[in-house]
Parts: C-alpha cells; sequence; structure tokens
C-alpha cells in the first residue's frame, strides 16, 4: 500500500518552492475523507446507546425482564466500556490507529448479532459488553487518527466530525425504534439491532481499502518513507507535509526508544509500562499541565449536567406543569434538532475563531441558563394558571443551554485531547480523558433522580450551573489556545504555560 502511496503523490513535488507559495493552499479532501470514515464509527455509538430507549420496552415483553434488569441493560454500556477505553491506548501504538478501527468494527457487528440473536439477560448483557469494546476503542482511537491525519489548518473542522455522527447515530436509532415498533413483539426488537450486524462491516472494508495508517504511528515505527507518503497526501500543499515530518521526526526522537516490530512483546510490554510510568506516575511538568487539561475538560463537560437533560427532561418538564405526552414528545425532538444543527457551529468556526473562545462562550452560555432553569423550576406552582408561560421558559431555557452547550464543551474536549498530548503518550492520555468523561457521566446520569430527591430539581440544575461556570473558569486559566499549531509544537506550548 505504501507503494501506490507514493506513486500516486509524486507529482505535487515537481512544483517549485516559488510556484508553491504562489498557489493558495486547498482544503484536502482526501484528509477529509480519512477522517469521515474514522467518525462514521461512533455513528455506532449513538445507535446502540440510545436503541434501548425504544427497545427496551419489547425486550422487557419478550423476555419477561425486570425494571432492574432493563435498566443495567440500558446503562451498563457506559461502565462496560471503561476497560476497551483503558486498553486503547496501548492497543493503538501496537496495532496502529487503522488497524484498532477495523477491530472496533469487528467488536460492533459482533456485538450486534449477538444482541439479534440472544434469548435470555445474560446473552444480552454479554452482548452489551462486546459492543462496548468496539464503542470504548472507537471513543479513543478516532479522535486520535483524526488530529494525526488532519492538517492544521482543518483539525477542528475534521475532529468535530465525530460528535456530529454520535448524534446521527442517536437520531438513526430514534427512527429505527419508530418504524419497526408495528412488528411483532418477539421479532422487532432483534430487527432493530440486527440492522447494526452490516454498517461495521462495511466500514471495516472501507476502512482497509481507503484510509492510510497515521503518519506520526508510521514514524514512531521507524517507516519515514511511508509516513512521508501519506503526509503528502493529507496535507494541503507539498512543503506543509515536508514540515510536518520534520516536526513528527523530532518528535519520535525526543520520545523514548518505541519498539520495531522485530522486537520481542517482551520489549513493546516494557515500553508500554514506561509510558504509563511516565503519564502518571512521573510527569514532566510539561506532560502535567497537559493531563490536567485533558482529564479537566473530560470530567467538566459531563459534570455541568446536560446529560441529565438529555435523559430526564420528561420529568423535568412534566414537573414544570407539562401534561400532554405528545407535548413532552415534542419538547424531547427539539432537544435533539437543537443538539444536532448546533454542532455545526465548531465545524465553522473551532479553526476559524479557536477553541478558547467556543470553549468559553459554551460553559459560561451553560452557566447562565442552567442558572436560569432552576429559578423557573423553583417558582413553578403545580396547577397554578400560569403553568403555560412556566412551561415555555422551562422548554426555552433547557434548549438555550443544550445550543450552548454544542457549540463547544460538546465535542471541542476529545479534539483537544487529542491535540495537546505528547506524540508517545498520546493514545494513553486520550484513554485517560475518555475515561474520565464515561465515569463522570454515569455518575452524574445515575444520580439524578436521587440528587433531585434530596437537593431538589432546582438545586441540581443550581450545582450543575456552578460546575458549568467552574469550567469557564478552569478553561481561561489552563488551557492554552491550540488553533493553527502543529501538533509536535504543543510541548512548546505547554511547556511556556503556567
Amino acid at each position: 500500500m505504501a507503494h501506490a502511496d507514493e506513486s500516486a503523490t509524486t507529482a505535487p513535488l515537481i512544483d517549485s518552492p516559488e510556484t508553491e507559495k504562489t498557489k493558495k493552499p486547498r482544503r484536502n479532501m482526501y484528509a477529509f475523507a480519512c477522517a469521515t470514515l474514522a467518525s462514521m464509527t461512533t455513528i455506532l455509538m449513538g445507535y446502540n446507546l440510545a436503541l434501548m430507549s425504544g427497545a427496551q420496552l419489547f425486550i422487557r415483553e419478550d423476555l419477561g425482564l425486570t425494571d432492574e434488569q432493563v435498566e443495567v441493560l440500558s446503562g451498563s454500556m457506559n461502565v462496560f466500556m471503561l476497560a476497551s477505553i483503558l486498553a486503547a491506548g496501548p492497543a493503538a501504538d501496537l496495532l496502529g490507529r487503522r488497524g484498532m478501527l477495523v477491530l472496533a468494527n469487528a467488536f460492533l457487528m459482533a456485538g450486534a448479532l449477538a444482541m439479534s440473536l440472544g434469548g435470555s439477560y445474560a446473552a444480552l448483557l454479554a452482548a452489551r459488553f462486546v459492543t462496548s469494546l468496539g464503542v470504548g476503542f472507537a471513543l479513543v482511537v478516532a479522535p486520535v487518527y483524526n488530529a494525526e491525519i488532519s492538517p492544521a489548518s482543518a483539525r477542528g473542522v475534521l475532529s468535530s466530525l465525530l460528535d456530529i455522527f454520535v448524534n446521527v447515530g442517536i437520531l438513526l436509532s430514534y427512527v429505527s425504534n419508530w418504524a419497526l415498533a408495528g412488528l411483532p413483539v418477539r421479532l422487532g426488537w432483534r430487527v432493530m439491532f440486527g440492522i447494526g450486524v452490516l454498517p461495521p462491516v462495511l466500514l471495516a472494508v472501507a476502512v482497509l481499502a481507503v484510509m492510510p495508517e497515521s503518519p506520526r504511528w508510521l514514524a514512531m515505527r521507524g517507516r519515514e518513507s511511508d509516513a512521508r507518503a501519506v503526509l503528502l497526501r493529507v496535507s494541503d500543499t507539498a512543503t506543509e507535509a515536508e514540515l510536518r515530518l520534520d516536526e513528527i521526526k523530532q518528535a519520535v526522537a525526543f520520545s523514548e526508544t518505541i519498539p520495531k516490530p522485530s522486537e520481542s512483546s517482551r520489549s513493546s510490554s516494557s515500553t508500554n509500562s514506561n509510558v504509563w510510568k511516565e503519564l502518571v506516575l512521573r510527569p514532566t511538568p510539561t506532560v502535567k499541565r497537559a493531563l490536567v487539561c485533558v482529564i479537566g475538560l473530560n470530567f467538566l463537560q459531563q459534570a455541568a449536567g446536560v446529560d441529565a437533560i438529555l435523559l430526564y427532561s420528561p420529568v423535568m418538564f412534566k414537573k414544570a406543569g407539562m401534561s400532554s405526552n405528545e407535548s413532552i414528545l415534542g419538547a424531547t425532538v427539539a432537544i435533539g434538532v437543537v443538539k444536532t444543527c448546533f454542532i455545526g457551529v465548531v465545524s465553522l468556526f473551532s479553526d476559524r475563531v479557536g477553541r478558547r473562545p467556543l470553549l468559553l462562550l459554551s460553559s459560561a452560555g451553560v452557566a447562565a441558563s442552567l442558572t436560569a432553569l432552576a429559578l423557573t423550576l423553583s417558582f413553578v406552582v403545580p396547577g397554578s394558571g400560569d403553568s403555560s408561560l412556566s412551561v415555555s421558559m422551562c422548554v426555552g431555557f433547557t434548549l438555550v443551554a443544550v445550543a450552548f452547550f454544542s457549540c463547544g464543551f460538546g465535542s471541542l474536549p476529545s479534539t483537544v485531547s487529542a491535540e495537546i498530548m505528547p506524540l508517545r503518550l498520546r493514545a494513553q492520555g486520550s484513554s485517560l480523558g475518555m475515561a474520565a468523561n464515561r465515569v463522570t457521566c454515569g455518575a452524574v446520569t445515575m444520580s439524578f433522580l436521587s440528587l433531585a430527591g434530596w437537593i431538589s430539581m432546582p438545586g441540581c440544575f443550581l450545582l450543575y450551573a456552578g460546575l458549568a461556570a467552574t469550567a469557564c473558569v478552569f478553561v481561561f486559566l489552563r488551557l492554552p489556545e491550540t488553533r493553527g499549531r502543529s501538533l509536535e509544537d504543543m510541548d512548546v506550548l505547554f511547556s511556556n504555560s503556567k
């Protein structure tokens, strides 16, 4: 494949430096295609996570499951995927980014098939575990691959594709639930999951046929000619490709020795152990600053409570005085539409205005709108004549909060996490950030109703508003701007940070 890449990319080298300086840099469509393929795996994450919202109705009736068993099936993936999230970093350094994406799709295919054929609670729980392995691998490896394949001019746009496709998967799961609801109970939910068998196979084939390996991983393995061939295809100009290769080589030279394919598996294990020691036990000041940003952003993204809104908005709207199920359904659909639409803000502006301004605007907006939502709920009097006003205000502030979240904090933490970690620690650092993200998400979504019973629902949203405000302060004090910088320049950026 490397020879094909080199032969296909000799043309850009014939341009003289003078000619290339006068050419306007173009958006690299091959890099866009590669990042799109990597990101499309997350469609299946959104599909599998949200599909249970409708499929559980049929599974419960067909297999006679209890409420507790349905709750475990619905929420188990966030817990199960921690294993693959933590394993994804070392595995991606060993097998390569492209190989891990193929493996993720294999697990997603096997999990969907097992779910569609499952005949007991234990079988379905095992199938959810298999699916979670693919989801965890995709969540860590896809953003790392996108960051490493993208030219600096388009890295923000290409990294934001992940969150877009997650939401596409969620919408597709709702469509599947609606379209197949009329089938017999025993058949309907199996078809819903069975639909998820074929797409991973097609994606895996496309990954092998179209996507090259990450140039940074190739350089880590000493395959500089292959890395150059890939960079020539995914960079805006040949000069940029050579500059990126020089920076990668410097970063590889600076890092600890990476085992070559001929070295023993014992050496690979030792290197991974050294990476974890450098990342967690004895980090340099530069690595520590970057790791604090990665874990802090991923924790605060979920701690602000927007996922609680997505899961429990019907309860909240009922408290505000909305009694019609049709109205509640319409309001929740509006939330999904707003969330999906405002993700486009990140795609349009993250490479123009930068990561920091969007994150500051997003977190401040979420804090203000959640505060307003809490105040609205605190003044609601059930059965009062002004319930229509309180419902309108509640829905309005909820939509505003989701919109602000989507235009920054919804997708940029994964982008920044993949950008700022040094090359030798990037996969493992991203996996730590994603683990913090999933643990916090699980804690928030599984505690909302209990917490609301303890401190009241307005108290919950005031707490989340305070955490969103904390996120704003955190970004202002700790996160430098990364827009337009090469990945190899991040060490310098964080070594100069306070």
